[in-house]
């Protein structure tokens, strides 16, 4: 079992189409490097790392239905508990978890309003070597449009404690882990509101950050690399973030931190 309290976010990764252009951009953007030896029997499932430490996953599509996206993964003990606890609680499993030898047991969930979101029963692989700093993972948040729905499900579901932040725009909490004095110090993610600003047909989904040392630097590098910036930097209580799309339309934010 990896080191992350259930419900923790423990793991990150992206389905691509084009798996070599994906290691190109991520590359030359964070600085990764990656697996060498991707086994043909799971997909050629491809680790990311930087600086040595595991970072993040590449994924390439087995499938044209399947979505470009990055998703996180939350950590468990018990994936067959949580499937019982999710559906429970008005979400749905896109099939039974499944053990992925020797590395751990995983499933893909659905929230009630359809952010779609994993869970990671860790052996073998324990997830995040490195979160928080440049070229890493540091933050991960649902946007929905059901607040009260989400924070439902999920403070039910993970016993996330949650925190109101007024001094953002809008309607946004975040979570800290369960027994956890929900605050800035302890949060790992949180939950938006979809508002009228977003487009009437975007779904309720998860976003995932990482960390950067200059968020205006690698928004320009992204951009040179075939990328877009879909929501420009700007300055939050807790660091300079902006919202981005690799060069195949996966979309993912940076966070440089004060």
């Amino acid at each position: 079992m990896g080191g992350f309290p259930e419900g923790a976010p423990c793991w990150a990764d992206v389905t691509l189409p084009d798996l070599a252009a994906g290691k190109r951009f991520y590359g030359a953007l964070m600085g990764w490097t990656f697996d060498e030896d991707a086994e043909e029997r799971y997909g050629h499932y491809t680790n990311a790392f930087s600086a040595g430490k595991r970072v993040a996953g590449l994924v390439p599509k087995r499938d044209g239905r399947m979505p470009t996206a990055w998703g996180v993964y939350f950590a468990t003990p018990d994936a067959a508990a949580l499937a019982v606890r999710i559906r429970a609680a008005g979400g749905n499993l896109l099939g039974d978890p499944m053990e992925v030898p020797p590395y751990g047991t995983t499933a893909v969930a659905t929230d009630p309003g359809g952010a779609v979101f994993g869970l990671w029963q860790a052996a073998a692989h324990t997830g995040f070597e490195k979160t928080g700093e440049p070229g890493a993972f540091c933050w991960t948040e649902v946007y929905t449009r059901d607040a009260a729905q989400a924070d439902r499900f999920y403070e039910a579901v993970f016993g996330f404690e949650g925190r109101d932040v007024e001094e953002t725009d809008g309607d946004f909490r975040t979570w800290s882990p369960a027994g956890a004095e929900p605050g800035p110090d302890t949060a790992f993610g949180g939950r938006a509101l979809l508002g009228d600003a977003f487009p009437a047909e975007m779904p309720d989904h998860f976003l995932v950050y990482f960390a950067v040392g200059d968020c205006d630097a690698t928004a320009a590098a992204c951009v040179e690399l075939g990328g877009r910036v879909t929501a420009d930097p700007v300055d939050l209580p807790y660091g300079r973030m902006a919202v981005l799309a690799d060069d195949q339309g996966a979309s993912f934010a940076i966070l440089q931190k004060d």
